[in-house]
């Protein structure tokens, strides 16, 4: 019995494959695991939104068709941008989403600008709406970077540890490492950071509903970036480096930097208007 309980945590195994059956249907993982991070994530947005007393379920969806598509294409743009070597001789490569490669920092520009656009266009608050989405961004990721695990990428350094991940013998040997190797399971990590940053965002939530709401956003970029800083530190997959720091570390570092900026401009700005009771005030 301790055999096999000392096997169990001996280290943590990867999937076979990228793929799931369901009887004759055969679904790309990693596309799924980001399908549901997304559906849970507009049901969340929907009953938040409801709480703020903006919209409701099918305000979110509306959104969600027209953010999350753009959000896509902005993270991978921005992988693609980022990684342009392994695209310049096979430029077909990049529409093939499913083999992984999506970076979050371009997904998180371009999808918000796009659901600030749509919540503009239906006379929304834009504040009270980026209150409501804050978290559940942070849940989306959370369960999305599972994917990774499906497709065996993107992971750490090797250690010793007892959840050090399994690897497939022809990707340890890729990577240069000798067989039996585990490595650190960086999108493990990634996925309990994002899913611990969603409950803390939720906490700190309901204190800025009803004073300057945007504010919370700021606080899921910080807690994206501090928590993607040390974990992409972990990572040993190609990438542009400089001053000793890889390219998404730098972005981390600009995407806190950002954060804490805005938190200390809304503090500095005069308070709001005060409003009748039950009314939620305009914040930026």
């Amino acid at each position: 019995m301790l055999a096999l309980l000392d096997s169990l945590v001996a280290s943590l195994p990867s999937p076979g494959g990228g793929s799931i059956d369901i009887g004759p249907l055969t679904l790309r993982a990693y596309g799924l695991m980001i399908a549901i991070g997304v559906i849970v994530a507009v049901r969340w947005a929907g009953r938040r939104l409801e709480v703020a007393g903006i919209g409701d379920a099918d305000l979110a969806s509306g959104m969600a068709l027209w953010a999350v598509p753009a959000g896509v294409i902005g993270a991978r743009l921005y992988h693609v941008a980022t990684d342009w070597q392994r695209f310049s001789d096979s430029p077909g490569d990049i529409i093939k989403i499913w083999e992984g490669g999506l970076g979050i920092p371009g997904g998180i520009l371009l999808g918000t600008v796009v659901g600030v656009w749509y919540f503009k266009k239906n006379g929304v608050s834009v504040p009270l709406a980026l209150w409501a989405v804050a978290p559940t961004l942070a849940i989306a990721q959370s369960i999305g970077r599972w994917g990774n695990w499906f497709n065996q990428e993107l992971f750490g350094r090797p250690t010793d540890l007892p959840w050090g991940l399994e690897i497939d013998a022809d990707k340890v040997a890729s990577a240069g490492y000798a067989p039996g190797t585990l490595f650190h399971p960086t999108f493990l990590y990634e996925s309990l950071w994002n899913g611990a940053l969603a409950v803390v965002l939720v906490v700190l939530g309901r204190r800025m509903l009803v004073s300057r709401p945007a504010r919370l956003l700021a606080c899921y970029v910080i807690g994206y970036g501090v928590g993607r800083f040390w974990i992409e530190g972990l990572r040993i997959d190609p990438t542009k480096e400089g001053g000793g720091l890889r390219l998404n570390q730098w972005m981390s570092i600009v995407l806190v930097v950002g954060g804490v900026a805005y938190l200390v401009w809304a503090r500095l700005r005069p308070a709001p208007t005060a409003v009748a009771d039950g009314e939620v005030p305009s914040a930026p």
